[in-house]
């Protein structure tokens, strides 16, 4: 006995021996992009903080201010349609199939409005000779913008804008230059474009995926100065002239004789009419709220500081201005709602700023509440949702005033602002027209608290979260360098401590991002400062979404799961409603994406939008969550959800004339080959569903005979199948290409998130995996190469791992990387990457997806040592771990619900009863101590 004592305390010190990294982001500059800015958040409400020493900029978000209306998203009767679309499927016509699909099995759009009195409308200048197209225009009153802007005129100042806007520009050429005709380049532009030189239209272009070139006769050309004039008809979505993605490539003219004159640069514009007539959309886009506007006093700063502690969930900006040091403290609270800032100094009375609110949507409206306090209501432009948010002031020491919708401070010792947004989102189905009394109430029960009690409430809310997991890499010597420098050195240098801060950086997001009550984290988590966000910064469920939960449970936050199961319930619901209407099938779907109003209908493009296992891979979710906690009663809760999706599919899988087995008819695998039946991945989801339900059911102990059905269904779905390349066949015919270097990898689901490819029951399937990753390459956007992260990482192939871990932790270019604040670039920023990157680090320390549970399955020799505590496997054990020279020293797991262990490491297992919440302790031979 005593001996087992003094082992285990060895133990016990062997797991203290690292030295603390600082678990921080910090940079020696403000930001001076939002992708550099710092989050934090509380799932309701999210913030960037600039850090700015003047002009401070506090952009921020409410979880619930969407565009959009409780509105129907079926078109009713599609069904009829349904064996139509197979059966020119089973004739190889997926052409037909696509267009017929396209015209009456998608969703429906919001209102549409007929745009041709508008179209006639704004052509008027384009006719006028004195108009904004003439040489001779004078447009020195009109403002300046960048040109081009890829990501639309939203990006460089034109926020909120659909309509007419024109542009003008002018190059200078010689009498030589005139001898040949010219070729103008702009690219692309959004969506429609009247181009016109020196008065005479070049060209006219509709839709913004065409290219626009030009031809300039050389007849119309001038010696000395040339003038463009664009008219630009933006009706919805990006607008402008975007040009090229790669910057490198710029948009301008060219002669014959090679000669090019870039025409990128500051253009003239002018907002011709902003009135556009509405154009329908699928489904909604998260908004941005507003942004808090503080300004200081002008003096030169030293010593500037702004850092992101993840330990305490603290934003802070530190600095010296006259021989004063500043200090400014910012949170997000949960237990609050609230978004508070602290500033203080060293020396009494030197607290002085001026502070507004300010918002991107039309006709916001800012005013007084008293001395203290604003408040600001803004509305969405497409949609029924508006929001109220408060500010205020605490002082200690000063005074303060309104002047012109700003609150003034003058010589305070220090100042605590609180912040608290709300919306009349009630549910996705109704609106809270009382919302904003409620808020009132809310922010005024903020207001009574000191900043020191709302600090001490967050950090003991936010650690009871965080401080659940720890990991040490070693290689702390890098954290004196700033973040942004560390993201540049990894390209070529290792550090460990960058990857140990990557995976909690992911935690520290999903904290700030999913909470209890709140809405799941959308693409951007709980963060977007653009009224168009690419993609809508909504919920894409064809891996997207079901990837910001990737480390949930693994990485100890399994409560965090629960703003998902709570849309789960949703989506059923709706989802229902789309089953009758599109396939007349019982159960629920959902296709490949949703929003806050819980669209399930098909969307975007018949060649990708209709992809029925969304809500198949969403039960995955719920199974997981079950393996992780073994609570029995969980299953039991959301049992006719599971059930529902599986009616689902017993309804509406057909079988294939050619093979014989069963098939999902029409799908496609993600956003790759257009619509077809049976693609791979859609079986690997069916197959890990109906196992599910199999399971399920039989703990709850209901639906003998349809658990019979289910069983006796799930060896006719389709199998995995090997090609002509050795590779895992994406589809059921073997028409894989070897050059195909797409982003989504989805027929190697069954590999990651799912189980069914594995060393112990597939090999030869695992072999194919493999396979197809090397024919797909390890480049791709920010989430691809997080989830290629994880295959590699479940091949058990080390150092192939932590290669696609230092490509998601490049520097952001125009592939895939990190920008730096860390931030997934997809480009741009999805937060998706940073949830399956912290998941795929974990999966090379720790698996438990197989009978094992593996440890250091794939660890590279460049993480020689470690220490982690806090790890979560299957069957509800957590487990700590240490390890010395790339071998493992020493290994604790509890077990929580006294489920059988079965260990594995470098060969070695180990296989025991346990009893609940017994700790047991192994040595490097996994030996129990």
């Amino acid at each position: 006995m005593y001996i087992r004592v003094i082992i285990l305390l060895q133990i016990a010190l062997c797991f203290c021996i690292f030295s603390q990294a600082q678990q921080r982001l910090w940079y020696k500059q403000p930001a001076q992009q939002w992708e550099e800015a710092l989050p934090i958040g509380n799932g309701y409400l999210g913030a960037m903080i600039y850090g700015a020493v003047q002009n401070e900029e506090i952009q921020f978000n409410e979880a619930t201010l969407w565009t959009g209306e409780p509105r129907e998203y079926n078109k009713q009767g599609a069904y009829r349609y349904l064996d139509s679309i197979r059966t020119l499927l089973d004739q190889g016509q997926q052409r037909k199939a696509e267009v017929l699909a396209q015209e009456e099995f998608m969703g429906l759009k919001s209102e549409t409005e007929d745009p041709k009195a508008w179209l006639s409308q704004v052509s008027a200048e384009r006719e006028n000779p004195q108009g904004a197209a003439s040489y001779s225009f004078d447009d020195t009153a009109w403002k300046s913008i960048q040109v081009p802007a890829y990501e639309g005129w939203e990006a460089v100042g034109l926020e909120g804008i659909d309509g007419a806007v024109w542009f003008r520009s002018s190059f200078t050429l010689t009498e030589q230059d005139l001898s040949d005709d010219w070729v103008l380049d702009l690219n692309k532009v959004r969506e429609q474009d009247y181009t016109f030189l020196n008065g005479r239209l070049l060209g006219h272009t509709e839709g913004d995926q065409e290219k626009r070139v030009y031809r300039i006769p050389k007849e119309q050309l001038r010696v000395g100065k040339n003038v463009l004039a664009i008219q630009v008809i933006n009706l919805s979505g990006k607008g402008g002239i975007s040009g090229y993605k790669d910057t490198r490539q710029a948009i301008g003219v060219r002669g014959k004789k090679g000669k090019f004159i870039s025409i990128v640069g500051q253009w003239k514009y002018w907002v011709q009419n902003s009135k556009a007539p509405k154009v329908g959309d699928y489904q909604a886009s998260y908004q941005p709220f507003g942004s808090l506007k503080l300004r200081f006093p002008s003096a030169n700063a030293t010593n500037y500081s702004r850092s992101l502690d993840l330990e305490k969930g603290l934003a802070t900006v530190s600095y010296m201005q006259n021989n004063v040091s500043f200090t400014r403290t910012y949170l997000a609270s949960s237990p609050d709602n609230v978004l508070a800032l602290h500033l203080a100094a060293d020396r009494r009375g030197q607290i002085s700023f001026s502070l507004t609110m300010d918002a991107k949507h039309q006709g916001y409206r800012v005013w007084k509440i008293d001395d203290h306090s604003l408040g600001m209501h803004v509305k969405v432009k497409d949609g029924v949702l508006e929001g109220t948010s408060f500010v205020s002031i605490k002082l200690q020491g000063g005074s303060i005033q309104e002047q012109d919708g700003w609150l003034v401070v003058d010589k305070a010792d220090e100042a605590s602002i609180y912040l608290t947004a709300a919306t009349n989102f009630q549910n996705y189905k109704a609106l809270n027209s009382s919302y904003a009394a409620q808020a009132e109430k809310d922010h005024a029960r903020v207001q009574k608290k000191s900043f020191k009690k709302i600090r001490a409430s967050h950090q003991q809310d936010y650690e009871s979260l965080y401080k659940r997991f720890s990991i040490h890499l070693g290689g702390n010597a890098a954290d004196a360098l700033p973040t942004d420098e560390r993201l540049k050195r990894f390209v070529e240098t290792d550090d460990p401590a960058l990857v140990a801060l990557y995976i909690q950086y992911g935690r520290y997001l999903q904290i700030a991002s999913s909470r209890k009550g709140t809405q799941p984290a959308n693409l951007q988590g709980v963060w977007n400062h653009l009224l168009e966000p690419s993609w809508g910064s909504k919920y894409t469920t064809n891996i997207n979404l079901e990837m910001n939960y990737w480390p949930t449970e693994m990485l100890n936050l399994s409560e965090l799961h629960q703003p998902l199961f709570e849309m789960i319930q949703d989506l059923s619901v709706a989802g229902a409603e789309t089953a009758k209407a599109y396939y007349g099938a019982r159960g629920w779907v959902l296709h490949h994406n949703t929003d806050i109003w819980r669209g399930t209908a098909p969307i975007n493009n018949a060649n990708h939008g209709i992809w029925p296992t969304g809500g198949a891979w969403l039960v995955r979710h719920l199974w997981e969550h079950y393996l992780y906690n073994q609570d029995p009663k969980f299953i039991a809760d959301y049992y006719d959800i599971i059930k529902g999706a599986t009616l689902f599919f017993k309804d509406v899988l057909v079988k294939d004339p050619k093979t014989g087995w069963l098939v999902s008819s029409p799908s496609n695998s993600p956003e790759n080959g257009g619509l077809v039946k049976g693609p791979t991945m859609d079986h690997q989801i069916v197959r890990s569903l109906f196992s599910i339900f199999v399971q399920s059911s039989q703990l709850v102990g209901k639906d003998n005979m349809l658990r019979d059905s289910i069983q006796q269904m799930l060896p006719q779905i389709a199998p995995n199948q090997i090609g002509q390349y050795g590779q895992l066949q994406e589809w059921m015919e073997d028409i894989d290409d070897p050059t195909n270097k797409h982003r989504h990898v989805s027929h190697l689901w069954g590999l990651h998130p799912g189980n069914e490819i594995n060393a112990e029951t597939s090999p030869d399937m695992l072999h194919a995996a493999k396979k197809s990753l090397l024919m797909r390459g390890d480049d791709g956007t920010g989430w691809s190469l997080a989830w290629k992260i994880n295959f590699w990482a479940r091949l058990k192939d080390a150092e192939h791992t932590y290669g696609m871990v230092k490509m998601l932790m490049r520097p952001a270019g125009k592939a895939g990387g990190s920008y730096p604040n860390l931030f997934d670039a997809h480009p741009p920023f999805q937060i998706d990457g940073n949830f399956g990157g912290a998941a795929g680090i974990g999966e090379m320390l720790l698996q438990s997806h197989s009978s094992y549970i593996d440890i250091l399955p794939a660890l590279p020799a460049s993480l020689p040592e470690g220490d982690v505590r806090g790890f979560k496997a299957r069957g509800n054990f957590e487990i700590a771990l240490q390890w010395q020279n790339g071998k493992l020293k020493m290994l604790q797991l509890k077990s929580k619900a006294g489920k059988p262990l079965k260990l594995r490491y470098d060969g070695k297992t180990v296989e025991l009863k346990t009893k609940k919440n017994k700790v047991y302790s192994f040595d490097a031979e996994l030996n129990l101590l």
